[in-house]
C-alpha cells in the first residue's frame, strides 16, 4: 500500500516510518537479457542459462546493478510525494548484495524512512531498503537511498 504524503511539510512528519513493502516483481531471463544489452554486460553468469546451469549459483543471475536499479519503481510503490516540483534521486550511502537473484526470481522492496532533513528549497530523505527475494534465506540487496524533494 503506498503512503501518501501532500507537501514538505507531510513528509517530514514521516520520519523514522516502516514505509512497508512493494509488490513482488519477476526477474525474467528477457530482463537480465535486456540489462545486459543496455550495459555491454554480457558475461555469462547472466546471459548463457546452459553454462550458467552448471556454474556457482545452478541458474543465470541477474547483475547486481540491475537489482539495484529496481529499487526505484518499487520504492514508487511505497511512497508518493505530492504537492512538490521536483523529485531527485541524489545518490546512495550503502550498498551490499547478500543473495544473487536467479532468473525467474520474484523480489519486492521493505522501506524505511529513516531520515527527513532540510536542504536548501526542500528537504533530503534517506530511506532504508532491502530487495527481498520470495523465498530467500537472505537479501538481494540492502541499501541507504538519497532523494530530494523541492517545493
Amino acid at each position: 500500500m503506498t503512503v501518501t504524503v501532500n507537501g514538505l511539510d507531510e513528509l517530514k512528519k514521516l520520519a523514522g516510518s516502516d514505509l512497508g513493502t512493494s509488490d513482488w516483481i519477476e526477474v525474467t531471463q528477457d530482463r537480465i537479457d535486456t540489462f545486459a544489452d543496455a550495459t555491454g554486460d554480457h558475461q555469462w553468469i547472466h546471459v548463457d542459462p546452459e553454462r550458467a546451469a552448471a556454474g556457482p549459483f545452478g541458474a543465470p543471475i541477474a547483475h547486481g546493478y540491475l537489482t539495484l536499479s529496481l529499487f526505484i519503481p518499487l520504492f514508487t510503490e511505497l511512497l508518493d510525494v505530492q504537492g512538490v516540483t521536483t523529485k531527485v534521486n541524489y545518490g546512495l550511502n550503502k550498498v551490499r548484495f547478500p543473495a544473487p537473484v536467479k532468473a525467474g526470481s520474484r523480489i519486492r522492496l521493505a522501506g524505511r524512512l529513516a531520515e527527513v532533513e532540510e536542504v536548501p528549497g526542500g528537504v533530503q530523505i534517506v530511506v532504508d531498503g532491502t530487495i527481498e527475494i520470495d523465498g530467500g534465506t537472505k537479501p538481494a540487496a540492502v541499501l541507504q537511498s538519497l532523494s530530494r524533494f523541492y517545493a
